[in-house]
């Protein structure tokens, strides 16, 4: 490990709005399971607070941070965009490469951006509780500590393979005061029938979101939140972008490849989009690579068509790239990569060839996440080294060419509560 350059701002400098790429980009509608028609904000109410549904459907090209939300922003934000010299050290490219520390955040994780605003707008409406569903359990982390701080109730489903696998996040969800049941659970219709259906299932983000959807209309006061894949949960998470823009100026750098991870699409869209803003203006043009799992690789694998979100048809359909909403990936430890469709915003970028994706075996994953931690002192998410090994895949590149490119991707988390798939690694049980 060398030292590193950190560019950082000031909270004056936390974006005051967030960035809408509807207004830039034409997507295909949501529709109504039922009728097949276009869904309308109204449609979405019984599941989610009624600001989120606005935001959802707008057309604005920036939309106002609450200044309550924006105040919370500022215990972990603006986080650092670092210069990873010791890396391309290691590496020996001419390639540059930085990275967005999300892992600074209170919960780890890029994932705090979006659940404070889920957060607020329940508040705001008078809602009383929450349920959500979460992967690995960044996301539920992340929406157990904003639920908490507007003093809601919190219900998470958390993927029975990483419920297992992730004991601590499941700890710290609790420790924020949140309930957390191991999906498919005895708690939902839904999950007995994928019990009944197959008993030692490890579980499937489709799976949960059933769960917890079910669980949110079911009981008074309550509504659903989620972590990716729909519009506003992409609108929230531009703040990392938007940041980024500003300290990539203040190195002196305008990146030629931007990376992320791909679960659903928040971290990677997050980051891309104020990006592709100025791309879709005619200004510029950017390489930009979505870093999928080969355990769940929708993007790479998948066919581009209506489907539903979870696996009990419940949700909206939506346009994307799945996999088919039965499908029950791998189990990974990148446990916030296994789903099996990708958000309508970054399936009609990839449909429209406006960015590409890679897909990664977990074992090329631990090697770069390895060497990360190494070089830069910070042992990444499962997820994360998915971005990290495209990065090192194109610094590589740079190398053999001989050619200099300027690199960017997303540390969406660290792995500190992710030890045991280091320790599966080193042991060979990977």
């Amino acid at each position: 490990m060398k030292a590193t350059k950190r560019f950082l701002l000031t909270e004056r400098e936390i974006p005051t709005q967030y960035y809408n790429v509807l207004h830039d980009l034409k997507i295909m509608p949501l529709l109504n399971p039922a009728t097949k028609q276009p869904m309308t904000p109204k449609d979405l109410e019984p599941i989610f607070a009624e600001g989120l549904c606005k935001q959802e459907f707008a057309t604005e090209q920036f939309i106002d941070i609450p200044d309550e939300v924006r105040d919370l922003y500022k215990i972990y934000r603006p986080t650092p965009l670092v210069h990873a010299t010791g890396l391309e050290k290691a590496l020996d490219t001419p390639a540059k490469i930085f990275f967005k520390n999300e892992s600074v955040s209170p919960v780890g994780s890029h994932k705090l951006n979006s659940a404070l605003a889920q957060a607020y707008y329940n508040k705001k409406q008078g809602v009383k509780s929450l349920t959500t569903e979460t992967g690995a359990g960044q996301w539920g982390s992340a929406i157990a500590l904003a639920a908490k701080h507007f003093g809601l109730n919190m219900e998470v489903y958390m993927v029975r393979v990483s419920y297992d696998q992730k004991p601590y996040r499941k700890c710290v969800m609790q420790t924020y005061g949140a309930t957390v049941h191991s999906s498919p659970s005895n708690t939902t219709e839904a999950g007995r029938k994928f019990l009944a259906a197959d008993p030692d299932t490890p579980g499937t983000l489709g799976m949960a979101i059933s769960e917890a959807i079910e669980r949110a209309v079911s009981q008074p006061e309550t509504k659903y939140t989620l972590g990716s894949v729909l519009n506003f949960v992409m609108l929230h998470q531009t703040v990392v972008g938007q940041e980024a823009e500003k300290q990539m100026e203040m190195a002196g750098e305008k990146p030629d490849i931007v990376i992320g991870c791909f679960g659903g699409g928040s971290n990677f869209g997050g980051l891309m989009l104020p990006f592709l803003r100025h791309q879709l203006a005619g200004e510029c043009n950017y390489d930009f690579i979505a870093a999928e799992s080969t355990g769940c690789p929708k993007l790479t694998q998948g066919t581009f068509r209506y489907d539903f979100g979870d696996s009990a048809g419940m949700t909206p359909l939506i346009p994307m790239y799945t996999l088919g909403n039965d499908y029950v990936p791998a189990p990974i430890h990148a446990g916030g990569l296994r789903y099996h469709g990708a958000g309508a915003i970054m399936s009609q970028l990839l449909k429209d060839k406006v960015m590409r994706a890679v897909d990664i075996d977990q074992h090329e994953c631990f090697d770069v996440g390895t060497l990360f931690a190494r070089t830069e002192g910070i042992i990444p998410a499962p997820e994360s080294t998915h971005a990290i090994a495209v990065a090192v895949r194109e610094a590589l590149k740079c190398k053999e060419e001989g050619k200099s490119k300027t690199i960017l991707f997303n540390l969406s988390g660290h792995g500190l509560l992710d030890l045991q798939a280091y320790s599966d690694y080193f042991e060979g049980k990977i």
